[in-house]
């Protein structure tokens, strides 16, 4: 979790990712920053975040992202 906390604070050190949960609800994140994360995550997670995933429920969320995470890790 910390790794992908580090990915969302070189966006936004503004942001505080461990209790927001409304980061797409309420504009914080926009579509650049969302393609800039799942390249950052693709590269030090190992995984593929598919267009199939690239909802506002997954990245509302640093824990909703690192759950999605954790499940494409798990279908490898």
């Amino acid at each position: 979790m910390e790794d992908l906390l580090e990915i969302l604070r070189d966006l936004h050190p503004e942001v505080d990712f461990e209790s927001c949960e409304t980061l797409i609800d309420d504009k914080i994140l926009d579509s650049f920053d969302i393609v800039s994360i799942i390249a950052e995550v693709n590269d030090q997670f190992e995984v593929t975040i598919s267009a199939e995933h690239i909802i506002p429920e997954n990245f509302n969320s640093a824990r909703a992202l690192y759950e999605l995470i954790q499940r494409l890790e798990d279908e490898d």
